[in-house]
């Protein structure tokens, strides 16, 4: 395989790897995106079927082409990748795909980005992998002697294979509720969290919600600790699907389990409660291994950034990660990460 070479590279084509190849595109300069996907659509053509775009927690429009009318009832798994799709027709961004990236390490004065489909070598890399590929699957003694059926929210599709079982949702996350409300519809469900489920009550405005999740984010980056899950921040909203599980009962939240069995799970009070599945709503990670080369990470497993930039290592900047992990994040990440790299790149040419 032909090594080749960009000035940029571009990890990711979801919505925050589009944001950056549209500011890149407009400043001129010379990038490619690598895209593991094999079609437009980022992360969210894998959702799960019953998600419907009224019930998703907003898409914000892609710089430069406004998101044409949607339709709530449709999924979100086919109406935003025709929508990003629509963008790379309009645009012509320079897409390879399906490309996975395994590596990115120093050749100074270069980074070079090693793939499934040879390497790149690039004076900057902007990483927009996201957290899909990365899910958190908890492990508890005796899991493995399980003999139901077992789903991350990475492979969950509908309720209907779960219907008439006995099921164990794990997870006091905005999708952890959303499923719990879901599969509560055909069966019977448990449900788990390791802390109380924080509802807010104080009349939840996204707007107000997101300019205070944003700051606390940014506040945990800039300080190189490891960022929590979007609803530590901002807790539960009393979302129509949420009060219509709290009408049913479904509400019913458990201490999580100290045990697994072969035909349940053993309660914290020594009791074992039979389930036919385990639902683990556990949330995702950032997928950031193939950074792992350049050391970027301090010893409490975070990574400083300022803006978009990581501190210590300008040549690298991380989008759809910490405060711009909302559509709407993503796309101003993008412009920042465009402006921030094109100065650099300036700087370090006038240096020469």
């Amino acid at each position: 395989m032909t090594d080749r070479s960009a000035t940029v590279v571009v990890i990711g084509g979801g919505q925050s790897g589009l944001s950056a190849a549209y500011h890149l595109q407009r400043r001129g300069l010379d990038f490619v995106v690598l895209d593991a996907e094999p079609a437009p659509g980022g992360a969210w053509q894998h959702r799960w079927e019953s998600l419907r775009m009224a019930t998703v927690n907003g898409i914000f429009d892609l710089p430069g082409l406004p998101k044409p009318p949607l339709d709530d009832a449709e999924p979100s798994r086919t109406a935003v990748p025709r929508y990003f799709a629509e963008f790379e027709r309009t645009f012509a961004p320079p897409i390879l795909r399906p490309v996975r990236v395994t590596a990115v390490r120093r050749a100074d004065p270069l980074l070079v980005v090693e793939t499934d489909h040879g390497r790149w070598s690039a004076r900057a890399v902007i990483n927009a992998t996201g957290t899909w590929t990365n899910p958190v699957r908890p492990h508890y003694p005796g899991q493995e002697t399980f003999q139901g059926v077992q789903l991350h929210t990475y492979d969950y599709v509908s309720a209907e294979r779960l219907a008439g079982l006995r099921v164990a949702v794990v997870g006091g996350g905005i999708s952890g509720v959303q499923l719990l409300a879901e599969i509560s519809q055909v069966a019977k469900t448990f449900w788990y969290t390791r802390r109380e489920p924080w509802f807010r009550t104080d009349g939840f405005q996204p707007e107000v919600a997101g300019r205070e999740t944003i700051a606390k984010v940014v506040a945990d980056v800039e300080a190189g600790r490891p960022t929590g899950s979007v609803v530590s921040y901002t807790g539960l909203a009393w979302t129509s699907y949420a009060l219509d599980a709290k009408r049913r009962g479904v509400l019913d939240r458990r201490p999580m389990f100290t045990a697994i069995e072969p035909h349940g799970v053993r309660e914290s009070d020594g009791t074992v409660t039979t389930v036919d599945a385990i639902v683990w709503a556990t949330g995702f990670k950032a997928a950031l291994a193939h950074l792992d080369p350049l050391g970027l990470r301090n010893e409490a497993g975070g990574i400083r950034l300022h803006g978009t930039e990581v501190v210590g290592e300008p040549r690298v900047h991380l989008i759809g990660f910490g405060p711009s992990q909302s559509t709407v994040g993503a796309n101003r990440a993008g412009r920042e990460a465009a402006h921030s790299i094109a100065k650099y790149l300036s700087t370090v040419s006038r240096a020469i």
